[in-house]
């Protein structure tokens, strides 16, 4: 994400869920609510958040229900965390787009939610793709 123009910052954390400071060992038992996120800081005067969300779309796959390739529950699920009605509005509407275009075999199951607190993950999940290139191949691009 942060190599895309217009990204200032991303951090990986939880979002969604009940439990205050949530650990990455609470959050795996998916009892607390929380969704694996990533926060990303941008400059809308060079990304809009219309085209942010378009890499959304195609870095995961938006279809599956609580489930990233081997990663499952709800902890898991595609989410969309949104910090105003504006945002939600954008978010609809290329959801809607992305879900007409054919793109995807199976509907979009992707939420849109508000964003409530985020918590920063540990620091070791940080970069983790950088220190791990093999990590994950789920998250990668797709046309």
């Amino acid at each position: 994400l942060r190599s895309i123009p217009g990204v200032i910052e991303t951090d990986v954390g939880y979002s969604g869920g009940t439990l205050d400071k949530p650990s990455y060992e609470a959050v795996t038992t998916g009892r607390t609510g929380h969704a694996e996120a990533v926060r990303v800081v941008f400059d809308p005067r060079v990304l809009s958040y219309e085209a942010l969300l378009g890499y959304f779309f195609r870095m995961h796959d938006p279809t599956t229900l609580n489930r990233q390739e081997n990663d499952v529950g709800t902890q898991y699920r595609s989410a969309i965390f949104v910090t105003s009605d504006a945002q939600r509005s954008v978010a609809e509407a290329v959801k809607h787009q992305v879900d007409q275009s054919g793109k995807w075999k199976s509907p979009i199951v992707a939420q849109i939610v508000p964003a409530g607190q985020f918590w920063k993950a540990e620091d070791y999940h940080q970069d983790y793709l950088v220190h791990n290139p093999n990590g994950y191949n789920c998250h990668v691009l797709r046309d």
